[in-house]
């Protein structure tokens, strides 16, 4: 097996998921701001997982291409949100290399297989076949249609309270391999907005959770606040987002607007004196 031989091997299998079989919860971070400094920085920062957020933050296809070559220097796993369950953008983000993959509002049993089919080539599926892409090497990787789909991990959002009433279903489709909680719009839909911390939130959350593993699935959690992050990392969430980068920063950045702040009225220079 020459060295190139020996990469195109190293790629079967997906790292995400041989991350979770480590047994121990992974700890991620959500990047909203698609700055390519700050993804560089936070895969040095040791988190097991970033996510790409195609859903609410202006992040082309390809910026998660240049977010996927950053991360791919790392150990930092990428994970990429895409807007919307739509099997012509799963075709593109697999396509330029996406193989870990977040699909927002999935509702039903029905989304959750159109999802598996849309990931898949033929039989299993019916992704779009092309030789040459970022996800084959260029086509310089000869199997990868035989091995794409040992390469792919799906995970799908349930953020309503319509899709917590049917969760354990849509985790029992075969090819979900994951279930993410959204907190902020599953408040929404509770008639909670604005309040993805709140208690009863967070035991839908926790009671739909349990579904999914009785699945056999992995599951994941956006956090509210710090801590519940570290209440779902204790509860036995299997990876648990814990912040995004937009919040380090502005929040970081009010905070010492405020200090220095409270300093430089405390010490007012009294012209004229």
């Amino acid at each position: 097996m020459n060295r190139m031989d020996a990469g195109f091997a190293e790629a079967v299998g997906n790292p995400f998921a041989r991350a979770l079989q480590a047994g121990q919860p992974l700890i991620g971070v959500w990047s909203m701001l698609n700055s390519f400094n700050v993804t560089e920085g936070l895969s040095l920062a040791g988190y097991d997982w970033l996510l790409v957020d195609g859903e609410h933050s202006p992040v082309t296809l390809a910026d998660a291409m240049m977010h996927l070559r950053i991360l791919a220097a790392t150990r930092t796993v990428p994970i990429v949100r895409l807007p919307w369950n739509d099997p012509i953008l799963l075709k593109q983000y697999l396509d330029a290399g996406a193989r870990t993959v977040m699909l927002p509002y999935v509702q039903s049993v029905d989304e959750a297989r159109e999802a598996v089919q849309a990931m898949h080539y033929p039989p299993r599926g019916r992704r779009g076949v092309a030789a040459m892409h970022r996800a084959s090497r260029f086509g310089f990787d000869p199997d990868y249609l035989a091995h794409a789909s040992d390469t792919l991990f799906l995970i799908v959002q349930a953020e309503t309270r319509l899709a917590l009433d049917r969760v354990g279903e849509i985790a029992a489709v075969d090819g979900v391999d994951a279930v993410f909680f959204g907190p902020g719009d599953l408040a929404a839909s509770m008639g909670k907005i604005g309040k993805a911390g709140d208690a009863d939130v967070t035991a839908a959350i926790d009671a739909a959770a349990a579904e999914v593993r009785a699945a056999g699935k992995a599951v994941g959690v956006m956090s509210a606040n710090a801590e519940l992050a570290e209440r779902h990392l204790r509860n036995g969430y299997d990876f648990v987002a814990v912040s995004n980068d937009a919040a380090m920063v502005f929040q970081a950045a009010r905070s010492a607007s405020q200090h220095f702040r409270s300093i430089a009225e405390q010490h007012k220079i009294r012209k004229g004196a």
